[in-house]
């Protein structure tokens, strides 16, 4: 492999998703869920057609003909561009409603000639004075820029910034969304605005499948079983010596008739429960007996004061029915019964999803739409006295879980508020939110208000923007690739407070990753939050992406080796570097590597391949050759704590956190398949675990070691077997030697990727009643 060729990226993977969209859309229960999949169906549609007539070339930055890299592509699942813009399509809402208040044509060509007039820059210009748009897609700030371009005195800038988007003036979309100005305090953020809440909490409120079990349960308790009570009363009223129907009192063919015109009724107003229209169900059985009671001719034909009599077989059903139910539940009126029936009615009171959902979106109705709130908490408490009236509910009810967690989405609050709140679970959800923070910083680099505004919206949207997969170590496009940032750039004027603002941000944010998710590595979004506020702030910190093995190279880009020596001389040879035996001199002797040209392994690479005991090749060889390099490069740890980043908590804490993760996910092997992934994860975050450790001193290091060891009598034995050698390996590099793996069953280094069978997997779990339950 020392002369790797260029990768191509064929259609079965874009096959093999469409055809289980396709599937999905066909057979699944759930309406919504048919429907996106019809459209996920589409688009993979488009992305085969694409590369079967060359109109797309997956790989590269620019993987639509005709569309230059600035323009946002929409991209689907492991990065496939399906050959439309983002910004292209039917004319978004507010364009429509542009072309109606103008009388224009809908059409983008009429739009976009109306916004060059000096009515359309005037209304382009008080959009930016007064900060009240959205910018979805990065695309929707071309026109602002030129508005504020000409307001500048660029003339020239203008008219290159429309040169470059004239081609595609009738096929983006090039205005942003008018909304409310967002005014919220320095340092807040929001995961979703309160407008998606509300939003999600309308479409639980109409079609989710509990509210619709809940009423019907509803139903049932509150209408089907009273009714059923009183029919069981009334054919109790003929029991004697141990049958039913043994005598009828006077009255009772007439008390019959009534119930079964009330039964109609009922069966009119009341249709979710079906279950009393099931022949085998007991009421129905109570029903039809009592139908061939009370109807002349409906039984064997004698008449006279009892009504019809029933069939032998009518009446034996209704023995065994009444019977089962007095059994089941009590004679109607005893304690038993009551007892019970008091308890259903008090469930069958209680509001339903949709009305606490209808509720919930009223309280949110007030508060600024378009952004998050603060003290959301403050909507999220009982129902209040007029909302009983308002909406029938008890007063003092409690917003269930499920809703509140749609709310709290919709929270402002600083980042690490957000994840104590649980509105953050994941380093993914974080780096959705950190552009919002990052877009601060980028705002301070200019000294108009307006421009400010400007910058920080289009950041926010650069930031939404999907990554490409992309081959031959090819980079994303970055922001200051899109020509209107480019003619913006020589007007922020502000760099040395741009910089400032980004050296504070980037060691906060470094912290809390490593303090809120020490078991799980960078996600590349975080990544590229991360490498752009180092540009920003002019200090060229090599933050790495993870790769995908499947369409590995075998190369690594330059950044790679530069993380590599800063692991080095932060780590030297301590305990991560006995751990894997690592040479940290050789790491710092490799030469300084520049952008590849042609297709020749460089020293990195081959010391990852070295490192990996040379594989031949497929995927999980080429697993094993990036995790060496994860490795090396600590990916990203050592250079987060580089940069500054020191989590409160110390290290020895989050040591303790990244093990229970790893604890936590080799526990769960054997309840998933394929289990390769999840002992990859695994590995990920013992990882992290042995790089935190190697930050301690000596003394909690051990500490924390005993600390680890002492868990393992508490876990299922499949666990304990599979960790014992981990903890084992770790023990002999805190005591100070290297990690041996000579002696059979002994210590073992924990890697995830493994060429053959992965030694992890070979450990039979022990079946027992205890593991079992602590499996569970």
């Amino acid at each position: 492999m020392d002369n790797p060729t260029p990768r191509q990226v064929g259609p079965g993977y874009a096959v093999g998703r469409m055809a289980k969209a396709l599937t999905t859309a066909l057979t699944h229960e759930d309406p919504r869920v048919r429907e996106a999949a019809h459209r996920r169906v589409d688009s993979w549609e488009r992305v085969v057609t694409g590369m079967r007539e060359g109109t797309l070339s997956v790989g590269s930055r620019t993987p639509v003909r005709g569309l230059p890299a600035w323009v946002t592509p929409e991209v689907v699942h492991g990065g496939f561009a399906t050959g439309l813009p983002a910004a292209g399509g039917p004319l978004r809402p507010h364009e429509e409603e542009a072309a109606r208040r103008l009388g224009l044509p809908a059409e983008r060509a009429a739009l976009y000639a109306h916004h060059l007039t000096e009515e359309g820059l005037a209304e382009l210009t008080a959009l930016l004075d007064g900060g009240g748009y959205e910018v979805d897609l990065p695309e929707q700030a071309a026109l602002l820029t030129v508005a504020w371009l000409l307001r500048a005195g660029d003339t020239a800038g203008a008219l290159r910034l429309l040169s470059a988007i004239d081609p595609l003036a009738d096929t983006l979309c090039l205005t942003p969304r008018p909304a409310p100005r967002q005014d919220l305090p320095a340092n807040t953020v929001f995961r979703e605005t309160v407008g998606d809440a509300r939003r999600a909490l309308e479409r639980r409120a109409r079609r989710d499948p509990a509210t619709v079990r809940s009423k019907v349960q509803q139903e049932a308790l509150a209408v089907w079983n009273p009714f059923a009570d009183r029919l069981l009363s009334h054919w109790l009223e003929t029991y004697r010596d141990g049958r039913v129907d043994a005598q009828r009192p006077p009255g009772w063919t007439e008390r019959g008739a009534a119930l079964l015109a009330e039964y109609e009724r009922l069966a009119a107003e009341h249709t979710l429960c079906t279950k009393h229209r099931r022949p085998k169900e007991n009421l129905a059985i109570l029903l039809a007996a009592l139908r061939e009671a009370v109807t002349p001719g409906g039984g064997t034909g004698r008449e006279g004061g009892r009504g019809t009599e029933l069939t032998p077989r009518r009446l034996g059903l209704l023995q065994h029915a009444a019977e089962s139910m007095v059994a089941r539940r009590g004679l109607p009126g005893s304690d038993r019964h009551t007892l019970l029936r008091t308890g259903q009615a008090e469930h069958a009171a209680r509001p339903t999803h949709d009305v606490l959902a209808a509720l919930l979106s009223a309280r949110l109705a007030p508060m600024p739409q378009n952004s998050g709130a603060p003290g959301m908490e403050e909507a999220l408490v009982p129902t209040l006295r007029r909302e009983a009236d308002d909406f029938a509910v008890p007063e003092g009810y409690p917003i269930p879980d499920s809703l509140s967690g749609v709310a709290r989405r919709a929270t402002a609050a600083p980042l690490d508020d957000l994840v104590e709140l649980g509105v953050v679970p994941s380093a993914e959800v974080m780096a959705e939110i950190v552009p919002a923070l990052t877009a601060a910083a980028e705002a301070a680099s200019a000294d108009d208000p307006a421009l400010a505004r400007l910058v920080a919206a289009h950041h926010r949207a650069f930031g939404r923007r999907r990554s490409l997969l992309l081959l031959d170590l090819a980079s994303q496009v970055r922001a200051n690739e899109l020509p209107w940032v480019q003619e913006l750039l020589p007007h922020r004027a502000g760099p040395g407070a741009r910089r400032e603002a980004v050296s504070r941000l980037l060691p906060e944010l470094g912290a809390s990753v490593l303090a809120h998710f020490p078991g799980t590595i960078v996600p590349n979004p975080m990544v590229r939050e991360l490498d752009g506020l180092s540009r920003a702030a002019g200090l060229g910190l090599p933050f790495v992406e993870e790769l995908a093995a499947d369409i590995f190279t075998g190369e690594f880009v330059p950044k790679f080796p530069r993380a590599a020596k800063i692991a080095a001389e932060l780590l030297e040879d301590g305990l991560y570097a006995r751990y894997y035996g690592i040479d940290y001199t050789e790491v710092l002797a490799l030469p300084e590597e520049r952008p590849l040209s042609g297709h020749v392994v460089t020293p990195f690479a081959r010391l990852c391949r070295e490192r990996a005991g040379n594989p031949r090749g497929g995927v999980a060889s080429s697993g094993t050759v990036i995790e060496q390099a994860q490795i090396l490069t600590t990916h990203n740890l050592a250079t987060l704590v580089g940069a500054g980043a020191r989590p409160e908590c110390g290290w020895a804490e989050l040591a303790r956190r990244a093990h229970a993760l790893t604890v936590r996910t080799v526990e769960r092997l054997p309840l998933v398949h394929p289990p390769l992934p999840h002992v990859k994860n695994a590995a990920f975050s013992w990882r992290q675990t042995v790089f935190y450790l190697s930050l301690c001193p000596e003394r909690e290091q051990r500490e924390a070691t005993a600390w680890m060891e002492g868990l393992a009598p508490g876990q299922p034995h499949h666990t304990r077997e599979r960790l014992a050698p981990v903890l084992a390996g770790l023990r002999q590099v805190v005591d100070g030697g290297p990690l041996r793996e000579e002696v059979p069953g002994g210590a073992r280094r924990f890697l995830g990727w493994s060429a053959g069978p992965h030694w992890m997997l070979q450990i039979a779990p022990r079946v027992s009643t205890r593991s079992r339950g602590s499996w569970g």
